[in-house]
């Protein structure tokens, strides 16, 4: 699936529609070069949840805990791990086995250590906007592409 994220807010508001179909559980894995709006979509699943303050990529502390209203969403940046094995010392197994919602940055730098994703974001700059192909992993990130789907073409239907 592919969707056309033509400026910031779009990609925003497409991020608080991702978190809030995941209802703040799963992993959704993000992947992009640098500066194509990966914790940007993480500030927009966020604010799914309510959360309303800044949101900056973990990128030294490697993980960074949200807790809004009683839902925990861990924002992981694995941009500086040297070693997937760094991740059992920082508690990643701890992180990713909590019932909450993991949204995983640079992914394939965590590659035969994390589990797999339930969904797959990969951002690509498309002229002034970006573009998101999304694609499941799991039985339950079907679910929910399949409901993304449905919302996205009932949206369209309502466009004039």
């Amino acid at each position: 699936m592919q969707v056309t994220l033509p400026d910031e807010k779009a990609h925003v508001a497409f991020g608080e529609t991702l978190g809030r179909i995941f209802q703040g559980r799963g992993r959704l894995y993000l992947h992009g070069d640098l500066g194509t709006g990966k914790t940007t979509l993480t500030r927009g699943v966020l604010r799914a949840y309510g959360y309303q303050g800044a949101v900056k990529s973990p990128t030294y502390t490697l993980i960074e805990p949200y807790e809004v209203d009683g839902q925990r969403v861990y924002h992981l940046d694995l941009y500086r791990l040297g070693d997937p094995e760094e991740l059992e010392f920082i508690g990643g197994r701890d992180v990713l086995a909590d019932d909450a919602l993991c949204v995983i940055e640079w992914p394939s730098r965590g590659s035969g250590w994390l589990p797999p994703a339930d969904v797959h974001v990969t951002l690509e700059v498309d002229g002034d906007g970006r573009r998101a192909t999304l694609e499941s992993q799991t039985q339950r990130g079907a679910g929910w592409l399949a409901v993304l789907g449905d919302e996205m073409w009932e949206k369209a239907q309502e466009r004039p």
